[in-house]
């Protein structure tokens, strides 16, 4: 990298720091797209000049806001809700709310950052936001979510809607919390409209949406491996979550051929070097989606498999890891592992799971290796699908949907090819979805002025 370059880069974060203090998740987000996109935007100097990237990594607007609700024993609690919407040059924010202990601001500037471009990436008219509050659904009772659920709306209401901005699922948001989102929404605003995504298939969803971001994982890491002369067939693969994310992805490897041996949670993992089936998915469906149980009870359930508590799954040996739990889950000893272990291949289901130094050995290494900003862009796509299917009050077939996945992950992926091939062949799909992503908004923004 050229000397000019690298001063360009570090002004920027040295004033991206300054701005924005104590924000590492944030600042870890944007570094990554800076590095890559920066040699093109000093290639053209115009986007330098009206300080594009700089006005992508200021929000347009960032809402905090006290959630106070009460609960079974009739104590008040209060949380704090967030929504970040980052840029909107594409179309209408979009992008999941999350409910877990761990949001902060930081947390929701670099998701609706990376959303920014992973929107981008899928060709649909959405921009980026992010939602969410530091309340924790686990051990609560229904009564309790739907109290805290119409609390967080009755703020948020004001700040939605179709055409402006149309929130998700996302981390310790599922059906059940869509549900009772969209029902206050709906009670505040007096209107029936398409305003969330996720919502229940008599109401307004869409088939496939639960799988989406799962099943996209797989489509895109098929693409990977299938230019690489490789499938699924035959493989090893370690998944890491047990949520909606990697049961999918989970689900789908399978159903190519691979062999899947592990689940996690925030308690631990477990490995079954017998692999899944789907009598043992069915399980798994059944502990985290109804009785909303631990991973742990899965080799209580089958003698075969192996729970360890408090680690994760990464020094398994296999093929193919497919990290689909939470940010920054997968450090440089992880990374190690995973290569010594025989890894060829990592695709990310969540989002930034993998830390900078564990992408560096990715890329040094030459793994297939792919950013969660492509991999994981089924579930937005989707959700984008749903959008559609609402505002013209019609209903697709899951193959119709499934369809459409598959044309926009393989689309993603010829968009990565495009940006991320370097001299010796190898594709940097990092800098590919970067890049790729990066230019479509930039345009857009350029046309539209200061704004």
């Amino acid at each position: 990298m050229d000397k000019f370059t690298q001063n360009y880069i570090d002004g920027f974060m040295a004033d991206l720091l300054r701005r924005n203090p104590g924000e590492p998740e944030f600042h870890q987000a944007v570094h990554e797209v800076l590095v890559n996109v920066a040699p093109y935007i000093v290639e053209y100097p115009h986007l330098m000049d009206l300080k594009i990237l700089e006005r992508i990594a200021e929000p347009e607007r960032v809402v905090m806001f006290r959630v106070p609700w009460t609960d079974d024993r009739g104590e008040i609690r209060i949380n704090r809700g967030y929504r970040v919407q980052c840029n909107s040059a594409l179309g209408p924010y979009k992008g999941g709310i999350r409910f877990h202990a761990s949001v902060n601001l930081s947390i929701m500037k670099f998701l609706a950052f990376e959303q920014t471009f992973k929107n981008s990436l899928t060709t649909l008219p959405m921009g980026g936001a992010k939602g969410g509050s530091d309340f924790n659904p686990r051990g609560r009772s229904d009564a309790e979510v739907m109290r805290f659920c119409q609390s967080f709306m009755t703020e948020l209401f004001r700040h939605i809607g179709q055409d402006t901005d149309v929130p998700a699922g996302d981390i310790g948001v599922g059906g059940r919390e869509i549900g009772y989102l969209f029902g206050q929404y709906k009670r505040l605003s007096n209107e029936f409209t398409g305003t969330l995504t996720g919502k229940g298939l008599g109401w307004g969803g869409s088939l496939l949406r639960p799988e989406a971001t799962g099943y996209g994982l797989c489509y895109f890491t098929e693409q990977m491996l299938g230019r690489a002369g490789e499938s699924f067939e035959g493989k090893t693969v370690l998944v890491s979550g047990s949520g909606n994310v990697a049961q999918h992805a989970a689900q789908k490897a399978m159903r190519l051929g691979a062999k899947v041996v592990t689940l996690s949670d925030s308690d631990g993992f477990i490995h079954d070097p017998d692999g899944l089936d789907e009598e043992k998915m069915a399980f798994v469906f059944e502990l985290k989606n109804v009785r909303r149980g631990r991973i742990s009870e899965y080799a209580k359930k089958f003698p075969g498999a192996t729970y360890y508590p408090g680690m994760r799954p990464w020094a398994v040996p296999c093929d193919i890891a497919l990290p689909c739990a939470t940010q920054n889950e997968i450090g440089k000893a992880d990374a190690e592992a995973l290569i010594k272990g025989g890894c060829r291949c990592v695709a990310e289901g969540a989002n930034m799971p993998s830390t900078p130094e564990a992408v560096a050995l990715f890329l040094e290494n030459k793994l297939l290796y792919s950013p969660g900003k492509a991999s994981n862009a089924g579930g937005v796509a989707t959700s984008g699908l749903e959008m559609s299917q609402n505002s013209m009050r019609v209903h697709w077939t899951k193959d119709e949907v499934d369809a459409q996945l598959r044309r926009i992950m393989s689309d993603i992926h010829a968009a990565c090819l495009r940006y991320g091939e370097e001299g010796d062949g190898y594709i940097n799909y990092v800098k590919g979805a970067n890049v790729a992503g990066f230019i479509k908004v930039a345009d857009a923004m350029v046309d539209q002025g200061l704004v």
